[in-house]
């Protein structure tokens, strides 16, 4: 007799029977004491909201949101799509433009996992560039490479090697795109690199898009609060296809509070002070006997390999928590989040004991 599990097997789609979840740093259900994991800010806030109102139905876009991200983004608010954070967006760009079963997106691997994710999940194909290319590659050679991909994904800085792509390559890829693909640029971590933007390019394209959020330099990832950006003509199809009431009263309260001046100002703040660290953080490990390469690049983030990967269990006995990475293959990679100076200095500890060990077998070995 088949059991009720197996009978809702049956039910399900090729594509979503095969498909392999996303798994979050959160989801891994470890335990420590210092979490460096998932790229959080060390920084909590704690809004002053008042709230009378939650017997009513929201505003789809509130409108105090779109006009605060639109004057931060320097762009306007019929530009800015407010989603339950970036995640939503790119989930909104595959339904609204793919066909299931005929189209495909571009990714430039490694990258962020949630990409491929939404596409197997709307069966769309799965294009899979590398990094170098996009980074060494010439357009022409990329433009060549996307071929037929409807949406093109380039994460910028990227996660997880932190790399960038210049802002002249986006608009000549963009450019050369034009009428063929859409190019979303996912900006998660421009705050801490904020020349960088390619918002300043929505004026001159119809076919880009940038992601971005509140989770990471505003401190706000327990929001779930994105923008989607872009001109007005490619964000009236995404508009047709959203959730009806996307953004909670309290979501939308909260992440205006976020968007004022002065709190914007005090998040420019805290990067500055994060970068700081974060400089910090890549010599002591460029000075590690324990890490064999540092990924140099841009993010609240460094990713290294480690020469044992056996190190990694021994920060989460000391209850240290980072995230282990396959990359390229491996499995001795090893993402830091950048947390405040008491929690840098746990890391610190870590490694002065990986390097003590090493000297220390050296010698036995001699």
């Amino acid at each position: 007799m088949m059991s009720d599990n197996s009978k809702i097997t049956t039910l399900l789609p090729d594509n979503i029977a095969a498909l392999t979840a996303y798994s979050s740093a959160k989801s891994e259900k470890l335990t420590g004491t210092t979490w460096l994991n998932a790229n959080e800010s060390p920084y909590s806030r704690t809004p002053n909201i008042n709230l009378t109102d939650l017997n009513r139905y929201p505003d789809p876009q509130p409108q105090q949101v779109i006009n605060r991200y639109a004057c931060y983004a320097n762009l306007e608010p019929e530009q800015v799509l407010m989603t339950r954070g970036a995640d939503e967006g790119i989930e909104l760009l595959v339904r609204t433009f793919c066909s299931p079963a005929k189209d495909s997106i571009a990714l430039f691997l490694p990258t962020y996992g949630m990409y491929k994710v939404t596409a197997d999940t709307h069966n769309i194909s799965i294009n899979g560039l590398t990094q170098e290319l996009l980074l060494k590659g010439t357009v022409d050679e990329i433009v060549t490479a996307v071929a037929d991909s409807k949406l093109v994904f380039i994460c910028n800085p990227n996660n997880p090697t932190g790399s960038i792509t210049s802002l002249e390559k986006i608009r000549k890829i963009t450019q050369q795109l034009a009428g063929k693909a859409i190019v979303v640029v996912d900006e998660a971590y421009i705050e801490f690199c904020p020349e960088q933007t390619a918002a300043s390019l929505i004026n001159e394209f119809s076919n880009l898009v940038v992601l971005r959020t509140l989770s990471k330099a505003f401190a706000l990832a327990g929001l779930r609060t994105g923008f989607t950006l872009a001109n007005s003509e490619l964000l009236a199809p995404i508009r047709k296809v959203i959730a009806p009431y996307p953004v909670s009263t309290v979501v939308a309260s909260i992440a205006a509070d976020a968007l004022s001046s002065d709190n914007i100002a005090s998040m420019r703040r805290q990067v500055t002070i994060l970068n700081s660290l974060k400089s910090k953080l890549k010599s002591w490990l460029e000075q590690s006997p324990a890490v064999i390469k540092v990924l140099s690049g841009e993010g609240n983030f460094v990713t290294l390999k480690l020469k044992d990967k056996q190190s990694f269990n021994i920060a989460l006995e000391q209850g240290l928590v980072m995230r282990a990475f396959t990359l390229y293959g491996e499995d001795d990679w090893l993402r830091i989040s950048i947390g405040n100076e008491q929690e840098l200095e746990q890391v610190k500890v870590w490694l002065d004991g990986l390097s003590l060990t090493s000297k220390t077998v050296e010698q036995e070995l001699s």
